[in-house]
């Protein structure tokens, strides 16, 4: 594995930025389809309009969120703050600047913020997903050692092998992006078509996200820490809790 497929010259095409890509042409199909089939009163450009500001907000929320839980090393190197190249985008903060993102732009065009939300959820998991890809070329969101006969050695020039030099490793993001697809597979396939109110496939996406990256972060190196405890798996817990409380509350599964 290696974080650069070539280099011409000065300039590098870099799997974790292939896979943004894909995500992001993936996902527009995705979303032109659902917006479509649920007759959401937007046109071709302003999904696109949509996408850019909901990723743009995205990617410098999730930024920030990640450089905050890490402050100690940034502050010591300001510069490698905006070298998103090298790893370092919390996926909490990216849906969270994704929604306010989102919901900027759908308040000014009148349309309903959970409806296109239910939209949004199918993008995100399986852009999750090829972005989990483009972790493991790059060699960070790595696990800790193992002795498990699929552990793997990453390169010694890479994050996890700068931390962990010639040792196998539990492959974590790929863990993650097998319950990705998981997730993505039973939203598109089994919740998608069926009847429901407004927010609830976001609801079930975010639930279970929040499930199985409470199971992979057991297997993480490289957690952002709340004190003693890890980040994202407070914050799994408290999403989990909340969105059960929500859905139940609502009946959301009910139109």
């Amino acid at each position: 594995m290696h974080p650069v497929i070539f280099e011409l010259g000065p300039l590098q095409l870099r799997f974790y930025g292939l896979m943004y890509v894909v995500a992001i042409i993936v996902a527009s199909y995705i979303i032109n389809s659902e917006v479509r089939r649920k007759k959401i009163p937007l046109t071709k450009d302003e999904v696109t309009n949509l996408m850019l500001t909901t990723i743009i907000v995205a990617l410098i929320v999730a930024r920030l969120y990640y450089v905050v839980f890490n402050w100690g090393y940034y502050s010591a190197y300001p510069a490698e703050i905006p070298a998103i190249w090298h790893g370092g985008l919390a996926i909490h903060g990216g849906i969270i600047g994704g929604l306010i993102g989102g919901w900027l732009y759908l308040k000014r065009k009148s349309v309903p913020f959970w409806r296109m939300a239910d939209c949004v959820a199918l993008c995100l998991i399986i852009g999750q997903a090829f972005g989990r890809f483009g972790n493991f070329m790059n060699g960070d969101a790595h696990g800790r050692p193992t002795d498990m006969p699929w552990g793997i050695v990453f390169p010694p020039e890479s994050i996890a092998g700068r931390e962990f030099p010639g040792i196998p490793l539990h492959p974590a993001m790929l863990y993650e992006l097998f319950i990705n697809v998981i997730i993505f597979c039973f939203l598109w396939f089994f919740l998608r078509k069926r009847p429901h109110k407004d927010g609830f496939i976001f609801a079930v996406y975010i639930a279970l996200y929040s499930l199985g990256r409470l199971f992979v972060e057991h297997f993480r190196a490289d957690s952002l820490m709340l004190g003693p405890l890890k980040a994202a798996q407070v914050v799994s817990i408290i999403i989990i809790i909340a969105t059960v409380i929500v859905i139940t509350r609502r009946k959301m599964w009910t139109p």
